[in-house]
């Protein structure tokens, strides 16, 4: 929960107080903590403080709670006693007013002393939503299709993708692989980095310093040479950014790439189920286009359908609502970007860029992701749609067996079983808006 000081909040305040005029769904709620739960988390704060103190006279721990105060100051105690009591009075807040959260709510300090505490929470509750129109839109599916292109596009990738290397004799020319030494040179000084032996590269493929490759076509085998080269003036490492450099280079191997034959032995090497002649190849390719295909057309079905039910949508849509969305994006390209091996820090460097443009970037992804989740529950209020507990028992069994999984595991990783209950709510609520809209 986030918590600001003193000074924030009287300057939030008078920011709510105008905000509040016009938004129905952004509640201050004020809740004073006194009497004997102020007192008991004083207490506490002075047994947890205690233990660290250092006063003459007493082992920590040890000194007398008025000892301690007039050593420390009662003030020291007020950090720790409103992290003890802000759970509480927050739910005493969403009881109180019999109202629910949709973000995560801010908390001020409004006033704090030996008697009592006084926090001040902002709660944003979901927003009215209005839907004008969300039948009859009918929007047009595309048609499922696969070209004889598409599928001799596909054999022909694989066919490159599985070719051979083979040794060569004679000069290295474009689209060659070479085997090489090399060892990078700024101004006569070896540079960290710079130096690796036996290296595979594929010339043509552009992953080295621009002109580093050109200049090996026409060397042969056992050849050296010094190349120079200029780094980039946004090359990632200061110190070479926009550096002439000379790189002592050795060839030892010249490959050239040995085209594929659909023939058994491809086949073998493919290792795909089925699949041992081009006939059943086709086919296989053919099912796999189709089954993605199948995907990108019930998405981009999906995103007309929601954009046009948004446009016949009222609703206001709270800021802090679209904040969080961008947060929870943010962590996701975070999490996508690792498994790459790449950090934000580095994803900035690289795109010259700061997480303030990527937030920028996020957030009409992020007010289209809350506007529609908005619309769905909804529908799903509208049309009283209800999810037995069955059903979600049964997706849980099956999701299970899917992925060989126990099913207190797949209920854990889904988020329990309210969140099997909503995500079968807004599966249904897609089929009724799928049935009512899709043009015939």
């Amino acid at each position: 929960m986030e918590k600001k000081d003193s000074k924030s909040t009287k300057e939030k305040e008078t920011k709510l107080k105008v905000n509040k005029e016009n938004n129905k769904n952004r509640h201050e709620v004020e809740i004073t903590i006194e009497g004997e739960k102020w007192q008991e988390a004083l207490k506490k704060s002075y047994e947890k403080n205690n233990k660290k103190a250092k006063i003459d006279g007493f082992r920590p721990g040890k000194a007398p709670y008025d000892v301690f105060v007039k050593h420390y100051g009662i003030e020291s105690l007020f950090e720790e006693a409103i992290n003890s009591v802000i759970d509480f009075a927050f739910e005493k807040a969403l009881s109180d007013n019999k109202i629910e959260p949709v973000v995560q709510p801010s908390v001020a300090i409004k006033e704090v002393g030996k008697d009592k505490a006084i926090l001040v929470f902002v709660i944003i509750t979901k927003p009215e939503v209005k839907i004008n129109k969300y039948k009859g839109l009918n929007i047009k599916k595309d048609k499922l299709k696969v070209t004889k292109e598409e599928i001799n596009d596909e054999i022909d990738h694989l066919l490159e993708q599985y070719a051979e290397l083979e040794i060569k004799d004679g000069k290295v020319e474009n689209g060659d692989t070479v085997i090489l030494d090399y060892e990078g040179f700024k101004d006569n000084v070896p540079f960290e980095g710079g130096k690796t032996e036996n290296y595979s590269l594929e010339i043509g493929s552009n992953t080295f310093i621009p002109g580093f490759e050109e200049q090996l076509i026409g060397m042969g085998k056992d050849e050296e040479k010094e190349i120079e080269v200029t780094f980039p003036e946004d090359y990632h490492a200061e110190n070479l950014k926009g550096a002439k450099a000379i790189f002592k280079v050795k060839i030892h191997e010249i490959k050239v790439r040995k085209n594929r034959e659909l023939n058994e032995e491809f086949f073998e090497d493919l290792g795909m189920d089925g699949v041992n002649s081009k006939e059943t190849l086709e086919q296989s390719i053919k099912e796999h286009i189709e089954s993605h295909k199948k995907v990108d057309i019930e998405n981009k079905f999906i995103d007309e359908l929601m954009e046009a039910i948004g446009k016949n949508t009222e609703v206001d849509i709270p800021d802090e609502m679209v904040s969080e969305e961008v947060e929870r994006l943010l962590k996701r390209a975070e999490e996508n970007l690792r498994y790459q091996g790449v950090t934000l820090d580095l994803y900035y460097q690289f795109t010259k860029t700061t997480e303030t443009d990527l937030r920028n970037q996020l957030e009409p992804e992020a007010f289209k992701n809350v506007l529609y989740r908005l619309i769905l529950e909804k529908v799903i209020e509208i049309e009283d749609i209800k999810v037995e507990d069955s059903e979600i028992s049964k997706e849980i069994s099956e999701t299970a067996k899917k992925y060989n999984a126990k099913e207190d595991e797949v209920v854990n990783e889904l988020g329990g079983r309210d969140m099997v209950k909503y995500d079968l709510e807004v599966r249904k609520a897609f089929d009724k808006l799928t049935e009512y809209n899709e043009a015939k």
